[in-house]
């Protein structure tokens, strides 16, 4: 065990000693004047060599350098394409192998469960492979099975990433700025997801619940009574992958359909349900002989949490509207700011960024820009919540894969149309939450009287005592009535949102915009007197800054 550490160790050192002093580390760079997308052939050589390393240090690494594909934030351009393309494909296991980990698994012979298995792969990678297979019913499936030992593996190589990531940390700026102990937390949750077949399985059935609603959409259901952590049997997809069809054979077909439910549906598992398939590529949509789509390799997933998936929606709607103000407003508020952040720079810069994308008209890749904005993050030393980047990464290939089945889809124009489903899961207000909302009033109308009657007790009996450093009583109590004043109109506006918030789920007959009529009337008397409000606070904070200046 010792041996095989050190030997780790020895590679890492290697790799250190050969890419710590190149552009690796460089950030995140836009260059301007890099008009045709492509980077110095110095820098894609050498970001070349560095996915090629990588790739021969076994499954571990490859895992990391996929998600680094993702940190765009982190890593130069030229190092991002190149970990994109990471082969993740290796010579199969034998087929004994095979048999002997299905067999311990599943507690009987191929025989006993299988009618037909495969001896030949359908596909090896470094941590499994599939094969081709029949249950005793009848039934198609394939059986992803694990590779021996890639879990004690992985679970070595962690451990060295982790006490080097530690000794970066507390030694060089490098690891102060990057952050490299965090990253790799995302990454061991991310490689024991993928290797734990349980899983994905749980993932196959949830995204195929979220893409019940769309017809042209299929995601192959697990065998749940024959999966286990290193056995996973699903349905068997028979079609083409989309990055084998090519233009021609896209000319009979009506892919407008397939595609247009396919951006909703992974606008709805984003922005609504919270969940994420990472690694939407071409590659792994299969195109099936009914005319639907198959998604497949559900490995790579990742939960987005509610305020992530607020902050997206404004993101998407500021950039669609062109705002570049509030584009940069919302970044800043989800990013975590370095030392060396300048938001006055980064606002104009996210401003001319925008504007930029927005002239691109309906041929604008949301992606794009969403990876765009993560590198002028990294570029100005904010560094925005691992989640966006992997959101803006999987809209990224989205965008490849309508694409390719349509090249007139415009995927700024359908989050356009979609804007009133967006917003509607921005506002969406879950059971619990109400719940919760709704204990907090009960709590606070409860004690309420009694906090009351104990200060209309002190104020009477003459007790009430406010401790203030300032001798000017008259401007003390104007300051406290108008804050008071603004308390109550606080308090009135919150329980208009919350009474509106519980009147949407009583059935009406009398809707706006779907929605129940008398809700939307709260919402709006709400957004009115908050708007009055702010009016007022700032007037009357503004003539009393000028009384001051005047005293």
């Amino acid at each position: 065990m010792t041996g095989l550490l050190d030997n780790r160790y020895v590679a890492l050192a290697r790799l250190v000693r050969r890419h710590g002093r190149s552009d690796l580390l460089a950030g995140a760079r836009l260059d301007e004047f890099d008009i045709d997308d492509e980077a110095p052939t110095g820098d894609a050589d050498r970001a070349d060599a560095f996915a090629a390393d990588l790739e021969a240090m076994g499954p571990t690494f490859i895992k990391l350098g996929q998600l680094l594909s993702t940190r765009h934030d982190l890593l130069p351009a030229a190092y991002t394409t190149a970990l994109e393309r990471l082969q993740d494909s290796v010579e199969p296991i034998p087929f004994e192998t095979v048999r002997e980990v299905v067999e311990a698994e599943l507690g009987a012979t191929l025989k006993e469960r299988f009618s037909e298995f495969a001896e030949e792969p359908l596909a090896a990678a470094s941590i499994g492979q599939v094969h081709r297979a029949v249950l005793r019913n009848g039934h198609e499936v394939v059986v992803k099975v694990q590779r021996p030992g890639v879990r004690e593996t992985a679970r070595e190589d962690m451990d060295v990433l982790e006490r080097l990531a530690s000794l970066a940390d507390s030694r060089t700026d490098a690891g102060r700025t990057f952050g490299f102990g965090r990253l790799l937390d995302q990454f061991r949750r991310s490689l024991a997801g993928e290797l734990d077949y349980r899983r994905e399985a749980r993932s196959l059935v949830t995204f195929g619940r979220l893409t019940a609603p769309y017809d042209l959409l299929l995601v192959p259901q697990p065998v749940l009574e024959y999966t286990t952590s290193k056995v996973l049997v699903m349905d068997h997809v028979e079609g083409r992958k989309v990055t084998d069809i090519g233009r021609l054979g896209l000319v009979d077909l009506d892919t407008r359909p397939i595609v247009e439910q396919l951006f909703s549906a992974y606008l709805h598992m984003i922005l609504d349900a919270g969940v994420l398939h990472a690694d939407p590529h071409p590659g792994n949509l299969l195109l099936t002989d009914d005319g639907r789509l198959a998604l497949l390799d559900l490995g790579m997933t990742a939960s987005v949490p509610p305020r992530i998936q607020n902050d997206i929606i404004k993101l998407l709607l500021s950039i669609s509207d062109g705002d570049g103000e509030e584009t940069a407003t919302v970044l800043a508020a989800m990013g975590h700011p370095l030392d060396d952040f300048d938001a006055a720079a980064f606002r104009d810069d996210v401003s001319h960024l925008v504007s930029e994308a927005l002239a691109s008209g309906p041929d604008v890749s949301v992606g794009t820009v969403l990876m765009d904005l993560s590198r002028l993050s990294g570029q100005h030393g904010l560094r925005p919540p691992a989640e966006m980047s992997m959101v803006g990464k999987a809209l990224l290939n989205l965008d490849r894969a309508t694409s390719h089945l349509d090249p007139d889809f415009a995927p700024a124009v359908a989050i356009r149309t979609n804007v009133s489903e967006i917003f509607a899961a921005g506002l969406k207000v879950s059971a619990g939450g109400l719940i919760a909302a709704a204990m907090e009033s009960k709590t606070f109308m409860a004690q309420l009287p009694t906090r009351a009657n104990r200060i209309m007790d002190a104020l009477a009996e003459g007790e009430f005592r406010v401790q203030v450093q300032a001798l000017d009583e008259e401007r003390l109590h104007t300051v406290i009535q108008r804050v008071a004043n603004r308390l109550t109109l606080g308090i009135i506006i919150a329980a208009t949102i919350l009474g509106a918030a519980m009147v949407m789920r009583v059935p009406s007959r009398w809707t706006m915009l779907g929605y129940p009529g008398l809700a939307i009337l709260f919402f709006l008397f709400a957004v009115c007197a908050g708007v009055a409000m702010a009016a007022w606070i700032f007037m009357t904070d503004r003539r009393v800054a000028r009384t001051d200046r005047a005293g």
